[in-house]
């Protein structure tokens, strides 16, 4: 895996051996910032379920002034500080939160903290058909104090498996949908006329 364009272009990043990590594919990460094309450069980042630190390393590659990871194991977070380090890119850019990303959300919503690009790539659910999800995708999208961290033009892209069936609460619209194998990418905004 590696980073594909910007600063950083094509240097490795380090994946965990195993399955605790899934990082977000190349191709799929291509399509995302294809996708986002000039919202990035500039940009204040807020990464949830970071893992490698992939999407937050290939924003600041790409002209992203700051980004912010919250990976909830201390030993994947060793991994985006040694991926940080072979990219090359200046360690004060990046914020490394080791937590609980809902509790992250809450504290970052707390201190008014604002992000024009929120991603997030959560490990996937199961398969929900005829109920409602219960995945971490949807705990995200639930949340309501997830769009409280975009500013005003910000967006909110997250990833799930298509097999995941997400319920759209009201106050997000999607501006996107992206399909890539198993893999679906939502660009959310919120939902500015919500009673």
């Amino acid at each position: 895996m590696r980073i594909i364009s910007g600063t950083a272009a094509k240097r490795e990043l380090r994946v965990p051996k195993g399955f605790a990590v899934r990082p977000t594919p190349d191709l799929v990460r291509q399509a995302i910032f294809n996708s986002l094309a000039n919202r990035v450069a500039e940009a204040r980042v807020l990464e949830l379920f970071a893992g490698t630190g992939a999407l937050s390393l290939e924003c600041l590659s790409r002209g992203a002034t700051a980004a912010v990871c919250v990976e909830k194991s201390n030993r994947h977070a060793q991994f985006i500080r040694a991926n940080l380090a072979a990219a090359k890119i200046n360690p004060a850019c990046l914020q490394i939160r080791v937590q609980d990303a809902y509790a992250a959300v809450a504290q970052l919503a707390e201190a008014g903290e604002k992000f024009d690009l929120i991603l997030a790539d959560p490990p996937y659910g199961e398969k929900n058909v005829g109920r409602r999800s219960t995945s971490f995708a949807q705990m995200l999208l639930d949340d309501p104090r997830l769009p409280q961290l975009l500013s005003a033009n910000g967006l909110f892209v997250l990833g799930h498996t298509k097999r995941d069936t997400l319920s759209m609460p009201e106050n997000w619209e999607e501006a996107r949908l992206l399909r890539h194998g198993d893999t679906v990418m939502r660009f959310l905004k919120p939902r500015t006329n919500v009673k």
